[in-house]
């Protein structure tokens, strides 16, 4: 059986215009400020410009991508996937551009690289330092945040690697190196002191625990815990490792954390181990690329981590 489709079957759409970069940045600025004013703000134009631009990019597509939404606009279902797509492809594109610039002078090219908090205060500063070392003349971005954040920069291709946990089952990633971690509950020392030996996890469930934000990693890895020890305590949410850190120094509860984020604390006796159920939890770090050649910036990198205690992955 054959299918044959028509020339009117396929319709006018067949014969519109490919949206330009203009048009595509400018409907991302407005999903991502939430309204014309602050597209407008963002890209500095007016704000006429930005409903102009918007309109058109919407009588193209013949599909309405945002509503009005209070003061402000929001995407539509449509706006939403569609959205997902440009920003990919725009990713692509900018990464593109870096990439010849790479290729026409490698030394004077460009790394972007995206690091989930713990990784990006614990070991990107050394393996910068040896890749600025080697490459001066390079320039490098580091992107920091929860492992939501840092997958949405190397999805959009905004950057070359991402530092963070296991990449969740599902998402095309091409794993680069490979390092172990673990992560550790701890206390103020006074606090480890008062765990009784038995019935450990009853006292735990007593206790305060000191949670990442929502999207985190750690967080993820702390619920999961909790769930296996079947306990629901009192939790307190903190934005950074730091605070964290600062907060579990002082007696305001106990936490889950990569041991390298608290080693020095350890050592200097700030905070102490707890011997939780289940715990230490063997992790490990992943370094890994959206599938593609890498650009020689960001093979440069794999290299020094290769170099500095990560592995090549299983095959």
């Amino acid at each position: 059986m054959f299918w044959r489709t028509s020339k009117r079957a396929i319709g006018d759409k067949a014969g519109s215009p490919v949206p330009t970069l203009n048009q595509l940045r400018t409907f991302l600025a407005v999903a991502d400020r939430g309204s014309v004013r602050g597209a407008a703000d963002q890209l500095v134009v007016t704000q006429a410009a930005v409903s102009a631009v918007l309109s058109s990019l919407q009588r193209s597509l013949s599909v309405q991508l945002v509503r009005p939404d209070g003061r402000g606009i929001e995407l539509t279902a449509a706006g939403v996937t569609y959205a997902s797509y440009v920003r990919r492809a725009i990713g692509l594109l900018d990464q593109a551009e870096r990439a010849a610039a790479s290729a026409a002078d490698p030394e004077r090219g460009e790394l972007r690289v995206a690091a989930v908090t713990t990784a990006a205060e614990q070991l990107m500063p050394t393996l910068l330092g040896a890749f600025r070392r080697r490459h001066p003349q390079v320039g490098v971005l580091l992107e920091a945040g929860n492992r939501e954040q840092v997958n949405s920069l190397l999805e959009r291709r905004a950057v070359d690697l991402a530092l963070g946990g296991r990449p969740e089952p599902g998402r095309e990633v091409r794993i680069e190196a490979v390092r172990p971690h673990e992560l550790l509950v701890v206390a103020a020392p006074e606090v480890v002191a008062r765990a009784p030996e038995a019935g450990l996890a009853s006292w735990l469930s007593g206790q305060t625990w000191l949670l990442r934000e929502p999207g985190s990693g750690t967080r993820a890895a702390t619920e999961e815990l909790l769930a296996e020890l079947d306990i629901a305590p009192l939790t307190l949410t903190v934005g950074s490792n730091v605070a964290i850190r600062e907060s579990a120094r002082v007696g305001l509860g106990i936490t889950l954390i990569s041991g390298e984020a608290v080693e020095p604390e350890l050592t200097g006796g700030q905070l102490a181990v707890l011997p939780a159920p289940g715990t230490p939890l063997h992790r490990d770090w992943y370094l890994v690329s959206m599938p593609g050649n890498l650009a020689a910036p960001a093979r440069w990198l794999v290299e020094e981590a290769l170099d500095a205690g990560f592995r090549l992955p299983d095959s």
